[in-house]
């Protein structure tokens, strides 16, 4: 499978599996990386072209949390399928009240607040000191911004998400916290997704749609064998898997923009300084250190 586009799919990606929503079938595998095997990488064909689909959670359900989705394994697989730009997408909650459940932000920032991932390629290594001014792809947060324009799907332009470790949610104070520092939304998943993508010279940006309000930022009794004890109400549920049926128009509304745009960004070039010293050579795998 060679392919230059590529969608990474958070939580509900795999209603869409299931549901075939996401285009012609054409092949699917796990790839073999010295980091173990990836989840497996889909590959479809729609009436413009192909892109690579994988599910980071499952296939199914919900079968891997955040914390031990192998990360360096997916990222390296979809390098090794020809993969240039990463669309991602994420499921968030809410610590910013401007916004609001079933809400679509184009996030511009990032806070890392994981603990235990292994977060590099480069263990062990004297390379890996990436600038990140623009943590996520600016050419493809615009082309995002075009296409929820072109699905007349309002959106906000920005937003600071903060990636904390999991399973369990995060404490009240804990959002506090986070609220201080500048964060807008809290998931678990975009960190080391996004910077390992940006040491293999990939571009990657994520597309979240808001799940429910964070601890403490709205009142919220507890429901015992509920979603999120009682965090999302019954409206706010049904507003969140209406967003979620939207992504496949999304999706191929922005992999078709990108097309269409050349590689203008600086993502292809966060490894050039250590090319130019003769430190690292034009082959990816060679930079790449043990597991």
């Amino acid at each position: 499978m060679k392919e230059s586009l590529a969608v990474i799919g958070g939580s509900g990606a795999y209603h869409l599996l299931q549901a075939n929503l996401l285009g012609e079938e054409l092949a699917c595998a796990a790839g073999s990386t010295p980091f173990g095997e990836s989840a497996p990488i889909h590959h479809f064909q729609t009436q413009e072209s192909g892109f690579l689909f994988l599910s980071r959670h499952g296939e199914t359900d919900y079968a891997i949390t955040a914390p031990f989705v192998n990360y360096r394994a997916n990222i390296y697989a979809l390098k090794e399928c020809g993969v240039e730009r990463i669309l991602a997408w994420s499921g968030p909650g809410i610590i910013n009240p401007v916004f609001k459940p079933g809400d679509f932000v184009v996030p511009h920032d990032i806070i890392d607040e994981t603990k235990n991932r292994e977060m590099t390629f480069y263990k062990n290594s004297g390379i890996g000191f990436i600038r990140q001014s623009d943590p996520f792809c600016p050419e493809i947060r615009a082309s995002l911004h075009d296409a929820l324009h072109q699905a007349a799907l309002p959106h906000h332009e920005a937003g600071v998400y903060a990636c904390t470790e999991g399973p369990r949610l995060e404490s009240p104070a804990e959002i506090r916290k986070l609220r201080i520092i500048g964060a807008d939304l809290v998931g678990m998943t975009l960190a080391p997704e996004a910077f390992l993508a940006r040491e293999l010279e990939m571009c990657y940006a994520p597309l979240c749609y808001l799940t429910n309000y964070a601890e403490g930022v709205v009142t919220r009794e507890f429901q015992k064998g509920r979603l999120f004890e009682g965090m999302q109400s019954e409206e706010e549920k049904t507003v969140v898997e209406q967003a979620v049926k939207k992504f496949p128009v999304i999706l191929q509304a922005c992999l078709e923009l990108l097309r269409n745009r050349d590689r203008n960004c600086h993502c292809p070039h966060a490894m050039q300084r250590y090319k130019d010293k003769g430190m690292i050579d034009g082959d990816w795998r060679s930079w790449v250190g043990p597991a």
